[in-house]
């Protein structure tokens, strides 16, 4: 058996746990996806958020689409996800699993205050929660919580790590395992800003304990994190792409240096990128921008990378299935398989969004594009599409082996997937176009006063993408609900653990360690930061809360 392979069989508690985490997160992107639609329709002309029961603004539906499908699915998905990946990969399981469910019942606790908020109307503060909008403190509170509820996953990770390597001591880390911890430990290193800004600065400020915060300041430490999350939310999507889908393409990991080289250079090199999305802030001095620039470009090293090797991994599953000439291995790549063609098409549509990344790092190009739908554009093809199809795809395998009972329908899952990539390059197509147009983010552009006859075609390419999206994700939706209804046994549904390709000599020490890497890291950050936050903490310009929320 290969040092990477196992039979290793997670106990049912730990099924169940990690099948609450998953279901939880996919609750709250059904909402977000309905909210989501409402704005593209917006975008079209169509306003229904005035006959809908609870949503009182295109505000407050921008809010909830933005936090319920970036923060909270994804954070509920991925600790659920990772921690079974870990354990499986281990071999053990967790060091804790009365901690794995104190986790839950943390951040399920900090979701339902998150929700109050915004559905009531009180936390309508957009994803970008930073001053001067004034959130109520259950929306500050509630995040909060989930933010620690991640942490004690990474400490569970960590303490299952120590207990498996006093028993093994000099063994490789399993390369799920390895995928987990490099997630979490770049997250644990990533969420500091976001955890000083809420208890620091927004709880207080929410609950009336100081009368005035420094925007800027807040600004700051919520892209030092508001960045890096997103490689929170990609590792994941990377760790199925390098580790589970070669197998699946019927292959073969391709190189497993390169895999775990690509992954480690994300702790040092995700973290101190967030100015790059204040080029126009005037608090910060050129200088730094530029020094976030040239590490914004620097992260494109490790996502081509892993573009080089899990291509090369599938063009190894093609060929062993009979794959010809040139390109004659794509045609053999399971295609009606919608595990595979979900994770495909959302590599595929990344990699244009890793491109239009490339724009909004530029400082002369961001100039053209900041705060505009062109932002969007990108981060939707990013997290809508690469992310979000991975997480549905990967749900098509790991629901049935959680809970032993079938995929409901395996055609309605393929048709599922082409809808959701079809409509996110819809969607995607408009915002870029009508942001290189000038249609700003953040805006209920179909009401507003200013908008030009120009906009009106892309805007449209929106609302139809956003109409297909929202008829795959319901496609998607009724399929897990009757694969949880459905009686038909699964039969054993294994983790499609792919096996290495045969290594030219010993895999170098330092890609089995994680200190050098984090050391690293805490240095790019104290010389990105520091001397920026250190000046900002000591000339605060704070201001009051408006009177009246605007939106």
């Amino acid at each position: 058996m290969a040092a990477n392979a196992t039979s290793y069989q997670v106990s049912p508690s730990e099924k169940r746990l990690a099948l609450v985490f998953i279901l939880t997160g996919f609750a709250h992107l059904l909402i977000g996806i309905l909210m989501g639609l409402l704005q593209g329709l917006e975008h079209m002309g169509i306003n229904l958020i005035p006959s809908m029961p609870v949503i009182q603004t295109y505000y407050q539906a921008l809010s909830i689409h933005g936090v319920f499908n970036v923060l909270l699915f994804t954070s509920f998905f991925i600790v659920g996800f990772l921690g079974y990946m870990a354990s499986y990969g281990f071999e053990r399981p967790l060091a804790s699993v009365r901690l794995g469910w104190v986790t839950y019942w943390v951040m399920l606790v900090g979701a339902l205050l998150t929700d109050w908020a915004l559905l009531a109307n009180r936390a309508t503060v957009l994803y970008t929660s930073y001053a001067p909008l004034k959130a109520h403190p259950a929306y500050y509170i509630g995040l909060a919580l989930v933010v620690v509820g991640t942490l004690l996953l990474l400490l569970n990770l960590v303490r299952t790590y120590l207990a498996w390597r006093r028993e093994r001591p000099g063994e490789r880390i399993p390369l799920l395992s390895f995928g987990a911890l490099v997630t979490f430990i770049m997250w644990g290193m990533a969420s500091v800003g976001i955890v000083v800004e809420f208890v620091f600065f927004l709880i207080p400020w929410s609950l009336g304990w100081v009368a005035e915060v420094d925007p800027l300041l807040t600004r700051t430490f919520f892209w030092e994190s508001g960045h890096p999350i997103v490689y929170f939310w990609l590792l994941p999507a990377y760790l199925s792409w390098y580790f589970l889908l070669p197998r699946q393409a019927g292959g073969r990991l391709f190189s497993e240096p390169l895999a775990r080289l690509a992954f480690l250079l994300f702790i040092p090199l995700s973290l101190p990128v967030g100015f790059h999305h204040q080029f126009l802030d005037p608090g910060v001095s050129q200088g730094y921008k530029a020094i976030h620039t040239v590490l914004t470009f620097a992260i494109f090293i490790p996502s081509m990378m892993t573009a080089f090797t899990v291509l090369a991994s599938l063009e190894l599953g093609g060929r062993a299935r009979g794959g010809q000439g040139l390109l004659g291995w794509v045609t053999k790549l399971p295609w009606k398989d919608p595990v595979f063609t979900g994770q495909a098409l959302g590599m595929l549509l990344f990699a244009l969004g890793g491109v239009s990344g490339l724009i909004n790092a530029s400082y002369t190009l961001n100039l053209e594009v900041h705060n505009t739908l062109f932002i969007p554009g990108h981060f939707h093809l990013t997290v809508g599409a690469a992310v979000v199809m991975t997480f549905m795809a990967t749900s098509f395998w790991l629901i049935p082996h959680l809970t032993g009972r079938a995929l409901w329908n395996r055609p309605l899952a393929l048709v599922q997937v082409i809808l959701w990539a079809v409509g996110m390059t819809f969607m995607s197509r408009g915002m870029s176009w009508a942001g290189m147009l000038g249609a700003p983010r953040r805006t209920m552009l179909g009401a507003a006063t200013y908008r030009e006859a120009a906009w009106n075609e892309p805007l449209e390419l929106v609302g139809v993408g956003g109409v297909i999206l929202t008829i795959a994700g319901i496609l998607f939706f009724l399929n897990l609900v009757l694969t949880l209804l459905n009686r038909r046994p699964a039969g054993e549904v294994e983790v499609p653990l792919a096996e290495p390709l045969p290594e030219a000599g010993p895999l170098p020490q330092y890609l089995d360690r994680f200190m050098p890497w984090v050391v690293s890291g805490a240095l790019l950050v104290l010389i990105g930061y520091g001397p920026t936050i250190f000046r900002l903490l000591t000339t605060m310009q704070t201001v009051a809360a408006p009177a009246l929320n605007p939106f």
